[in-house]
């Protein structure tokens, strides 16, 4: 035990200079386990523990490890800290039931294109009608989607209209993506859509440098969108200014399937292109004045354009997490252009980490940021570990004769091992959040990439240039034609037999031994680095827990079972999709289908006939209803009774009976049945007593707190 100990002391010796490379971890993992809190912590707790460390900082001996542990343990205090803090900070109100035909007053703060119209984020908001909450739970924010008849509208502008509103949106089931914590942060207190065309109250002009940029980014998707309103234009504009929600739905899901989705998200490879070709005009174009070339240093001038470019195309789309990584790492690199020093890329990705988690720690725990920062981990650590591999391809090229052929294969060979490791390290995070693996990633990128950065962001960039002047319809047109070949590539992949597999998904347990054994891997040097690689496996090996047998959207109007074959179905007369998908998709299928029973099974009495289905499992009887008047016959015969209708103290004789109410107060539903008994598990008790759940003390807590407080 001593000499394991020792090797492991020298070890850590040996690897001095990489201590820091895990500063933003001990950040993260302080954010992480706030989010694995059964309840909210108290505000001092994440000072407290800082502050802690930084008293064992002050007694420890400078360069000893017992220092760099006391610096994790404030960093991790920090983290937590600064995660509590903004939850509490960014407390809003949000209504408490569905509002029907109301009258909604707001001035638009986003503006977000659909393939079917307009969605709008609105602030400064005012509800009209009978039943609308009191001043004090009036929304700061609320999204409304407009149907195609809206009239033009910019940012700044007060609109009124009539929609129908609701709540944010819980997850469809245990562990399923929780739109209500994402809602928290952005203050949403009500979704809905409209009912009748939008009325423009007062033209209204964007007010800060915040609202100036949102207006700037609306006025370009809809110059794109005009001069190419065909399918390309919405990729056009989620590749110049980020608008995702544009993109029409079927090229999106090809993207997905090949693997081409990343290009669609503004990111370190949309960030290279408009460095890298800023870069290259500027010190050019400065090469070709010789009085100049020969005065100035075109380098760090060019850093410095680029720098701007890139911190105007971050703003420009909205800055989403591998934008903020990307253009953070690119702006440190640039610095060092400047002051003449050498660019340290893992250093450049953990300083870009640690700014990304103060800007938004509740970022930690999308896919956005696992994603980007685990790629360009990966490609980084790969760079390293291939050092002397490059140096023998080098030696060997010196003595080929056809030099542009080697430099060729070399470059061939780069573009599929980048792509490659990319997709190896990105792919266990994409089966955990979006239960999906693309297969052929590394043929559609090894095309797609190329056709991206030699042809459709040159003419973006020119594009950008030429709007000033109402030009950029001279630009976007052959960009376009580079876009129409990048939406064939993924159809055609995606069409491919096995190009995407659906997974089912993953424990939370996976997520934390995938992160910490690829971190360990990735970021020593030494051969001790290896040990991360059984602590992946072992994520992948625990493999997806069984799947619920039965089902309940939280609204308590879906109901779902699955088959002995493990196949979802909807057992309910109301088929909500994305609830439905959402089930079928984290069982591993594509998507849900109505329940039909089989003959033997409609022999034995089981199916659905109107308003009642009825199932069976081992022992045990269930019946699911979704009509008042069939109520009384589902409890007379069955177990356990899932009601979409009001069944409170009047079925009496089931064992177990779950109505619409209980879904309202305690979320979706899931239930496993086996013969020792039934386990049951809701959403709300998953998310533990947290403010975006409702119903939770926390919640209402912060619930009374006036808007702008």
């Amino acid at each position: 035990m001593t000499g394991a100990r020792t090797w492991i002391l020298q070890q850590l010796d040996a690897e001095r200079g990489r201590w820091m490379l895990w500063l933003p971890v001990a950040m993260g993992l302080g954010i992480a386990v706030y989010f694995e809190l059964p309840s909210e912590p108290a505000l001092w707790l994440g000072p407290a523990i800082a502050g802690g460390g930084c008293v064992a900082v002050a007694f420890a001996p400078a360069g000893s490890k017992g220092r760099a542990l006391c610096i994790g343990l404030v960093a991790a205090g920090l983290g937590l800290g600064l995660v509590t803090w903004r939850t509490s900070n960014l407390a809003a109100p949000t209504i408490g039931r569905p509002l029907f035909s109301i009258n909604v007053e707001g001035r638009i703060a986003d503006i977000q294109r659909l393939p079917e119209g307009k969605r709008v984020v609105l602030e400064a908001v005012r509800l009209k009608g009978s039943n609308v909450p009191p001043a004090e739970m009036m929304p700061v924010r609320l999204r409304v989607s407009l149907s195609r008849g809206a009239p033009p509208l910019t940012v700044g502008d007060r609109i009124l209209v009539l929609a129908n509103l609701s709540p944010p949106s819980g997850p469809a089931a245990p562990g399923a993506f929780d739109f209500q914590r994402v809602a928290w942060y952005m203050q949403l207190g009500a979704v809905g859509y409209a009912l009748a065309p939008a009325v423009v109250i007062d033209h209204g002009q964007p007010s800060g440098l915040v609202r100036f940029i949102d207006a700037l980014r609306a006025d370009i998707t809809d110059r794109i969108l005009k001069a190419l309103p065909g399918a390309e234009g919405g990729v056009v504009a989620a590749l110049l200014t980020g608008e995702q929600s544009a993109v029409d739905k079927d090229i999106a899901q090809a993207m997905r399937d090949s693997g081409l989705a990343h290009i669609l998200s503004i990111s370190g490879l949309h960030i290279v292109f408009v460095v890298g070709l800023v870069m290259g005009l500027i010190r050019y174009g400065i090469a070709l004045v010789p009085p100049l070339a020969l005065r100035v240093d075109a380098k760090k001038i060019a850093a410095v354009f680029a720098l701007a470019a890139a911190l105007f195309y971050t703003a420009l789309a909205g800055a989403p997490v591998p934008a903020q990584r990307a253009c953070a790492m690119a702006a440190f690199a640039l610095l060092a252009i400047l002051l003449d020093r050498t660019a340290l890329s893992l250093r450049l990705v953990a300083w870009s980490a640690i700014i990304v988690l103060i800007a938004a720690p509740e970022s930690l725990t999308g896919a956005s940021f696992q994603m980007s920062f685990s790629a360009v981990i990966a490609l980084i650590a790969a760079w390293e570990m291939g050092a002397g591999w490059r140096r023998r391809l080098h030696d060997r090229a010196e003595h080929w004769r056809h030099r542009w052929l080697w430099r060729a294969l070399v470059a061939l060979g780069a573009s599929l091992a980048t792509t490659l490791i990319a997709s190896v390290a990105t792919g266990a995070f994409a089966a955990y959040h979006f239960n999906r693996l693309s297969l052929l990633g590394v043929v559609a990128n090894l095309l797609g990439v190329p056709l991206t950065g030699f042809w459709i962001m040159p003419w973006g960039l020119l594009a950008m240039l030429l709007m000033p002047f109402g030009l950029e319809r001279l630009a976007l047109v052959p960009m376009g034609w580079g876009v129409d070949g990048l939406n064939s590539i993924a159809f055609h992949v995606a069409a491919w037999p096995q190009a995407a597999a659906l997974v089912p998904s993953l424990p939370g347990a996976s997520l934390w031994l995938m992160t910490i054994g690829g971190l360990w891997f990735c970021l020593w040097r030494r051969r001790w680095r290896l040990a991360g690689l059984p602590v992946v496996a072992i994520a992948l090996m625990l493999g997806p827990g069984k799947a619920p047998d039965l089902l309940m959207s939280e609204d308590g109007r879906v109901l779902g079972l699955r088959d002995q074959q493990g196949v979802v179905h909807v057992a309910s007369a109301r088929i909500d999709r994305f609830v439905s998908d959402t089930w079928a998709r984290r069982s591993g299928q594509e998507g849900a289908r109505k329940w039909t029973a089989s003959a033997e099974e409609q022999a034995l009495g089981f199916g659905c006939q109107t308003g009642l289905c009825r199932w069976r499992k081992g022992p045990w009887r269930v019946a699911m209803v979704s009509d008042d008047r069939r109520l009384a016959e589902a409890c007379g015969s069955a177990d356990i009774v899932l009601s979409t209708v009001d069944a409170q103290g009047k079925c009496r004789g089931p064992r177990l009976v779950i109505d619409r109410r209980d879904a309202w107060r305690d979320g979706a539903h899931a239930l496993w049945l086996d013969e020792t008994g039934v386990r049951r598990e809701t959403t709300n008790a998953a998310r533990g007593d947290r403010p975006w759940v409702p119903n939770s003390p926390s919640r209402q807590a912060t619930a009374v707190k006036a808007p702008g407080a």
